[in-house]
């Protein structure tokens, strides 16, 4: 007489377990990692907007002797930041300076809200905002 083997191949509930920890335990450090990845591409998109902006105020205060009091009258045709508001240019005296000021709207990865300021000496640090993680090396 044969005895048939009753064979049940799969996971036990102490393994899916153990592989449901493990994988929530990867999440939790990765998750805030990438969040921040992310937040820093949306200010890296500032820095670089407004980097633009300064060269084209440059190039046009050497053509004219004075600012462009707005960003129509500049060479340059680029399309605004989606992830902020932008306020400027705007100056007391136009032939000597200009400032410009990006503000983060909508969600911001738990950073809150924060600014980049340029001006026609760049990146103004000091009345800036932004988280200093966030900030790239300039």
């Amino acid at each position: 007489m044969k005895l048939i083997a009753n064979k049940k191949s799969g996971f036990s509930l102490v393994e899916l377990t153990i592989v449901v920890v493990i994988l929530g335990v990867l999440a939790t450090f990765a998750v805030p990692r990438f969040m921040s990845s992310v937040e820093k591409t949306k200010a890296s998109e500032a820095f670089s907007y407004l980097s633009q902006i300064e060269s084209a105020q440059a190039r046009f205060n050497a053509e004219h002797g004075r600012y462009a009091w707005s960003l129509n009258d500049l060479d340059i045709n680029i399309d605004r930041p989606e992830f902020f508001y932008v306020s400027g240019p705007y100056s007391s005296n136009w032939e000597t300076k200009w400032e410009m000021k990006l503000t983060r709207n909508g969600a911001s990865s738990g950073y809150g809200r924060y600014t980049v300021v340029f001006d026609q000496d760049g990146y103004n640090k000091r009345k800036s905002s932004i988280p200093s993680d966030l900030a790239p090396v300039l």
